[in-house]
């Protein structure tokens, strides 16, 4: 069975992570902008690595099969840097319009601050002007009146609810989310936000009806296999192989088709992988390795 994990920040992850998911049935992935752990200073670095997310890792990506796809925006952490913001503000057209990208996102609420509506208004406007969906980072404090907000600024805007990816939803804020009519989704990242115990749950009480299972792995304790792993479960409790495809499959490539960047053909049509190629002079081999058109690999 093939999975697509449409949250996953794969520049936090190693290449044992990717062959991994190979190995597990991912054929593609989507990696939001998001926070990387401590503040970034400087509108360089974002610029760097936003060039990360459309370039290297997309290039990285290939090299095990998968097919990468990404989201562009300024994160709600961050935004409370409004010098920083307004830069960064500056850089996300450019960006957003590259190859590959697939929505204007992660966005909404941390802290829930007047800083955090205003870049965050912002970006649902770019996203408009720019024919994108959206994902939606709901907060991980006060996430019932934070998703709520976020949701009502949405339509304050105007905003196609089929065009918007609520993420980080749990039993909490589901029934809302799925009666204004959202996509619904659940990062598998046990501890913090959703376990798969729970989501099989979850699943078996709304169906699978605009429903999307990712992981959100990162630079935390998570799991890039969670995925197939939940995918596993519901199998093992009685959900059928259709519900299972659409919520670890088709729900996330009909939501982010959407953009015109994302298509199934990408990856079924997908060139053998060449691990000759080269990125900015670089792959992702080493130790004087080689490879021609095949996974085996040589020393010189």
């Amino acid at each position: 069975m093939q999975f697509i994990d449409p949250h996953v920040h794969m520049v936090s992850r190693t290449t044992d992570d990717y062959e991994a998911m190979s190995a597990a049935g991912i054929v593609a992935l989507i990696e939001p902008a998001f926070w990387l752990g401590q503040p970034r200073t400087a509108v360089g670095s974002f610029r760097d690595y936003f060039s990360t997310l459309v370039g290297w890792e997309r290039f990285r990506s290939s090299q095990f099969g998968i097919r990468h796809y990404c989201t562009i925006g300024l994160n709600s952490k961050e935004a409370n840097n409004e010098p920083l913001a307004e830069a960064v503000m500056d850089l996300l057209p450019l960006f957003a319009s590259k190859e590959g990208v697939v929505a204007i996102g992660e966005i909404g609420y941390d802290d829930q601050t007047e800083a955090e509506d205003k870049y965050f208004r912002q970006q649902i406007d770019l996203a408009k002007e720019l024919d994108l969906p959206i994902l939606i980072h709901t907060p991980h404090r006060d996430k019932k009146n934070g998703t709520y907000r976020s949701m009502d600024v949405l339509e304050e805007h105007g905003c196609d609810p089929t065009k918007v990816i609520i993420d980080h939803c749990n039993e909490e804020t589901a029934q809302e989310v799925l009666d204004r009519g959202y996509w619904t989704a659940f990062t598998i990242y046990p501890g913090t936000k959703m376990g798969n115990e729970r989501m099989v749950d979850l699943m078996k009480h709304y169906g699978p009806e605009r429903i999307i299972v990712d992981s959100s792995a990162d630079w935390g304790i998570s799991d890039p296999l969670s995925v197939p792993k939940t995918a596993a479960l519901m199998f093992q409790r009685g959900i059928s192989e259709a519900d299972v495809r659409k919520v670890t499959y088709q729900n996330a490539l009909t939501a982010y088709s959407q953009s015109g960047q994302m298509r199934e053909e990408h990856w079924l049509d997908a060139p053998e992988i060449d691990r000759s190629q080269l990125f900015s002079g670089n792959s992702v081999l080493r130790n004087g390795r080689k490879t021609e058109r095949t996974d085996n690999v040589v020393e010189n």
